[in-house]
């Protein structure tokens, strides 16, 4: 008899080629996870399903998305940081849904579409031009313990080659880049929608000169150096954020670099915490780029000392930490 493992299905291309490649050793149920925004995802994980003969459920995560992604969203905008919901919902809201369903089936394994890999509650990167272990990085091991990503040794350009082997019908489905619950990507327009807006303002250089308006603080984020609308002798960019004032203090860039960085609440997986300084590499927004790091304790969290000067180390952003292609923990860039 093969083992069960429950497989979030998105409705895009990723889940369901992951569960195409399941079926082979694993009795596989689907699970999608409605927010209440309507669109072809439910048709199309339906219909993905259907395809594969395999069961399909959905659970409707709106209460659970809102507590624990939307509001701390909104709440970090007001202050100053740029939040990263992603990171939020994996531990808090989506991996719980389908670990929820999974102790009803009586299945041991949850999956997704995700690029990564997990090997005994240790996560490792999956492929370079795909990897996503940095949104993933917030995975307690309790959860990572129950967790398969099938496509951890897959490219993309790999996995949609398999869907059109399979004949999967989302198999030329665009990806989704946007986040989730702001399917249009303006999430100052959204903040607005429920009443959470920060007001215009002033920007100012680092001595308080006035270099003109901004249009609320939740508008802008650290290190950014388009649509600021400010001109001047050379181009600006976003160096502070100061709620307290409704300031957004503007500069040439050459004060971005940051010697150190530190984080709170940090996840370790795969060390137990930290005895004293440890050589990582570390990424601090989700990109490609990784530098070498001394991490080391501090108090209740963390502090990195870069080789090299990190460009804009932003608030609400994570710092992950690696050690080869695993996975040392994360923190909460403070």
């Amino acid at each position: 008899m093969k083992e069960k493992v429950v497989l979030g299905l998105s409705g895009g291309v990723d889940s369901a080629v992951a569960a195409r490649l399941l079926l082979q050793d694993y009795e596989v149920y689907c699970l999608y996870l409605d927010i209440g925004l309507g669109g072809s995802g439910a048709a199309d994980a339906a219909a993905v399903a259907a395809s594969l003969n395999l069961p399909f459920a959905t659970a409707d995560i709106r209460q659970a998305l809102e507590e624990h992604v939307c509001a701390p969203f909104t709440a970090d905008y007001l202050a100053g940081r740029t939040p990263l919901p992603c990171a939020r919902c994996n531990p808090a809201v989506k991996f719980p849904a389908l670990l929820a369903l999974a102790d009803r089936v009586g299945a041991r394994l949850v999956a997704t579409g995700h690029y990564a890999r997990a090997e005994g509650g240790v996560l490792r990167k999956g492929r370079p031009a795909n990897d996503q272990s940095y949104m993933l990085a917030r995975l307690p091991r309790s959860i990572l313990q129950r967790v398969m990503f099938p496509l951890g040794d897959y490219e993309k350009v790999q996995v949609r080659s398999l869907a059109r082997e399979f004949g999967i019908p989302v198999a030329d489905k665009p990806d989704s880049m946007e986040i989730c619950f702001i399917p249009d990507g303006d999430y100052a327009a959204w903040l607005e929608r429920r009443g959470f807006s920060t007001p215009e303002g002033n920007f100012v250089d680092k001595e308080g000169k006035v270099l003109g308006r901004h249009r609320g603080i939740h508008c802008y984020t650290l290190g950014q150096g388009r649509g600021l609308g400010v001109s001047g002798p050379h181009r600006y960019y976003v160096t502070a954020l100061r709620p307290d004032t409704n300031e957004v203090v503007l500069s040439d860039g050459s004060d971005l670099g940051r010697d150190e960085v530190r984080g709170t609440e940090p996840n370790w997986l795969a060390v137990d915490g930290l005895t004293g300084p440890m050589e990582v590499t570390v990424r601090l927004r989700h990109s490609r780029t990784q530098t070498a790091a001394t991490l080391e304790p501090e108090g209740d969290g963390v502090l990195l000392r870069m080789h090299t000067p990190a460009r804009a180390p932003t608030p609400g952003q994570l710092a992950v930490f690696y050690d080869g292609d695993a996975v040392v923990g994360s923190a909460w860039i403070v």
